[in-house]
């Protein structure tokens, strides 16, 4: 247990640096930021909660391809709560590596028609709501169809959307939003996603 813990830590350690300077190094190269000027003080407490969240996923698998999931996943709810930007540097390799684990598990043919209904709908919802839903929300749930298949990803998408909901409706309640404020859906779907990914190996 005790080298569990270890080995967990110290590879947590790792991907929170080399995450946390990928992170760094896409915002310094897009001019699409909607906090540009606040970078330093959004991600004051990004490495520790990340160190923390990985240390405690990667010890509960032991999965290559769940790791490279949860990685990906961890990293697109900083960007999207710090900047509401979801990277297509993570987005793409998250559905590409999915196309590979949908085939090791015979999961392949599901899990395209998840991806591409899934992607499909959000990008119909992207268009009709002039925005409000991001490309990269589209491309996320695109990525996890090749992941979850099409009843978990339906799943993701119902709890992410509900307590998405529930956060933008308290934060308007208490003015920190108004009704017509671009609110970040993308990290709702992205815990709801880790959850499922976790739960379909029996680890949670």
């Amino acid at each position: 247990m005790l080298a569990k813990i270890f080995f967990s830590s110290v590879v947590a350690a790792i991907m929170t640096f080399a995450g946390s300077l990928w992170i760094d190094k896409l915002y310094s190269r897009s001019s699409e930021l909607t906090f540009p000027e606040e970078i330093s003080s959004r991600s004051k407490f990004r490495k520790p909660l990340l160190f923390f969240a990985l240390a405690n996923l990667i010890y509960l698998s032991d999965d290559l391809f769940l790791m490279a999931a949860i990685f990906l996943l961890a990293l697109m709810t900083v960007t999207d709560f710090e900047q509401y930007m979801l990277f297509d540097a993570m987005t793409f390799p998250l559905a590409l590596i999915g196309i590979f684990y949908s085939w090791q598990n015979s999961s392949l043919q599901d899990n395209l028609i998840a991806a591409a209904v899934g992607g499909g709908i959000f990008f119909l919802i992207a268009i009709v709501s002039k925005g409000a839903l991001g490309g990269g929300d589209v491309k996320l749930i695109f990525g996890l169809g090749f992941w979850l298949g099409t009843q978990k990803l339906l799943n993701v998408v119902m709890i992410g959307t509900i307590f998405g909901g529930v956060v933008a409706l308290i934060m308007i309640l208490l003015k920190k939003k108004s009704r017509g404020s671009y609110f970040a859906y993308g990290p709702y779907f992205t815990l709801s996603a880790i959850y499922f990914l976790l739960a379909q190996k029996n680890i949670v």
